[in-house]
């Protein structure tokens, strides 16, 4: 069979305007092994400072610093190499770039795993007389304080070395999950709306499960799922190896639960998580309308809504939305963040932070990720939709905290929780929702427009809450000493899945099951619950921007710079949000009920 639709190009053949820009951090691979050479030979620097903390103020100042400083270095080696490998995940030499900044990653992490427990014996008040005695020890406080509230849970620095060491093998099972699905794993062919068979790739797909043409859909739903499947024991037993190092590093730490480690570290009461499911759980019925009503605009039967029919266009012509337009939309929606905000987004964009076209070996979701002192960088897929501004929206939102987090803090607090996280990068979607509501350009328009903040609310307030309590279980199943097998875990999230659609939607069993192995976020410890978190607190803090300006403004740009110098819930709660309490989580769900409002409004004169 001859596939008639091109193919993925390779990576060498994408433009180099829809490339980022790698080659500022970089510019050649001896530049790349020169700055590993230099940041390995550097490790032993911090041998002589081992026993040393608690000397004297500028033998602790002089510590943190040079960790500091050897992180920045490290880190800009990783992060290159890293980036290098998604562009293309059949690269074999960047898999090798990658694997070896990992590795020293992990000997710099072995090589300063004293420090933490010397900071945690420090009596507090020698801390405060060191503080008192060298002012260049007070942008350290905060981090000192934190490691001293966690003193139960570190162990000696021999063992925190052992921890240490371990943290490369314990990578592996998501770097094989991330092969597998990016670099092996083989979609088979379907036919397009033309009938012309074509093939089906991760930065592809997304572009046939958004036909109009429902057997377009329901042949690349089967299609990749059936591929996942194929695999779906070597998923498992990535995804187990997975659960199961963050078990062994919960107990080896003293922890009650693999939750609560995750949690502990930035101080998030577990509370949070399972108050977020709770209120999630009872606001199901507002997703139950929104099916009904999905069902309705498509045309189809009250018992027919299939899994495939959740990604479907509403609009019966959908904007189609060029990377120009795109930028020009995301730019005006940010101008309530202010003219400094909104030129420093247009120049990102200009000295090329986005990754935009699909290539062979790219992945086909989206991320940002850059280091102290180089540019935030974007991959994703731009495909001219509404969906494409939203994701590129999305991820500047990260880029654009990172961007004035390093701008504003030392390397100390150059990164953040995801729980703050999220915040940023949904705060941009609901600017974006908000000003192309405003624009009222028609039914279509509108249509499209609920449908991509549907969308996005249904990954972030319905499968994220759902992926969360697969995590929790799968957790707790092997902290009881269970197996975790594919047919077990698929059973379990397909029961979460029945629960949550009510009836609403016909669901396929093994298909729908195998949805877990599409989300590598599950390999980072309970991440997935902090996108619903995050759009929650977005939520609130967009309408507060949009409603009293400047003030509010200021406050989430606050909360940008503050990166990792305070807890995200006390950041939060001064930029205006209290995510302690379900209070936001309800609000964002009023705000979809206001969305389904509209759909059913416009489904009625529709049908009258």
């Amino acid at each position: 069979m001859v596939i008639e639709e091109t193919m993925l190009p390779a990576r060498q053949a994408v433009p180099l305007a829809q490339r980022w820009d790698l080659e500022r951090v970089f510019a050649t691979a001896a530049d790349w092994e020169a700055a590993f050479a230099a940041a390995d030979a550097r490790l032993p620097e911090l041998a002589p400072h081992r026993g040393q903390l608690g000397k004297s103020a500028a033998a602790l100042l002089a510590v943190l610093r040079l960790r500091d400083d050897l992180a920045v270095a490290v880190d800009q080696v990783v992060m290159f190499a890293t980036l290098r490998r998604s562009e293309d995940a059949t690269d074999a030499a960047a898999g090798a770039m990658a694997d070896r900044g990992h590795g020293l990653d992990t000997r710099l992490k072995a090589t300063a795993a004293f420090i933490e427990p010397e900071l945690a014996a420090l009596p507090p008040e020698r801390v405060d007389a060191f503080v008192a005695a060298e002012p260049a020890l007070a942008p350290f406080r905060h981090a000192i304080d934190r490691v001293q509230r966690r003193r139960a849970h570190l162990r000696s620095a021999e063992v925190e070395e052992v921890l240490a060491r371990a943290a490369d093998l314990a990578a592996t099972p998501e770097a094989v999950h991330d092969v597998l699905e990016n670099g092996d794993l083989a979609m088979a062919p379907i036919a397009d709306e033309a009938g012309r068979p074509v093939a089906l790739a991760q930065g592809t797909l997304l572009r046939y499960l958004r036909s109009p043409d429902r057997r377009v859909r329901r042949e690349a739903w089967e299609g990749s799922a059936d591929a996942y499947l194929a695999f779906r024991h070597t998923f498992a037993a990535a995804l187990a190896g997975g659960v199961k190092r963050d078990v062994f590093y919960a107990q080896s730490r003293g922890h009650p639960s693999s939750l609560a480690a995750a949690l502990d570290p930035d101080a998030i009461p577990t509370d949070v998580f399972h108050g977020l499911l709770a209120t999630v759980h009872a606001n199901y019925p507002t997703w139950h309308r929104y099916f009904r009503v999905r069902g309705r605009l498509l045309g189809l039967a009250a018992d027919d809504l299939r899994g495939f029919d959740l990604t479907a266009p509403l609009a019966p012509r959908e904007p189609t939305v060029p990377w120009d337009r795109g930028i020009d939309l995301i730019l005006a929606s940010l101008a309530p963040l202010g003219p400094d905000y909104v030129a420093t987004v247009r120049r990102g964009l200009a000295e090329r932070w986005v990754d935009r076209a699909a290539n062979i070996g790219k992945g086909g979701g989206a991320f940002s990720w850059g280091s102290f002192g180089t540019p935030p960088y974007i991959s994703m897929t731009y495909k001219d939709d509404l969906g494409s501004v939203s994701t590129l929206t999305h991820e500047l939102g990260h880029s654009m905290h990172s961007y004035l987090a390093w701008e504003s803090q030392p390397p100390t607090y150059a990164w953040y929780s995801m729980f703050a996280a999220e915040t940023a990068s949904n705060l941009h979607q609901a600017l974006l929702g908000r000003h192309l509501l405003a624009m009222d350009a028609g039914r279509d328009w509108t249509l499209a427009v609920i449908e991509e903040r549907m969308g996005n609310h249904l990954r972030y307030l319905f499968t994220m809450p759902i992926l969360a309590r697969f995590e929790l279980d799968c957790h707790e199943r092997v902290e009881r000493g269970e197996a975790l097998t594919a047919d077990g875990m698929g059973e379990t999230l397909f029961d979460f899945y029945r629960e949550g659609y009510g009836g609403e939607v016909v669901l396929d069993e093994a298909r729908m099951g195998i949805t877990w192995a599409r989300f590598g976020h599950l390999f980072t410890s309970f991440y997935v619950f902090q996108y619903a978190t995050g759009i929650a607190a977005a939520a609130a803090l967009a309408a507060q921007i949009v409603d009293e300006g400047e003030p509010a403004a200021a406050r989430y740009l606050d909360f940008l710079r503050t990166g990792d110098a305070r807890y995200p819930m006390d950041a939060l709660r001064d930029a205006g949000v209290d995510m302690r309490s379900p209070a936001p989580v309800q609000r964002a769900f009023d705000l979809l009920a206001g969305y389904v409002d509209r759909l059913e409004a416009l489904a009625d004169r529709s049908s009258a």
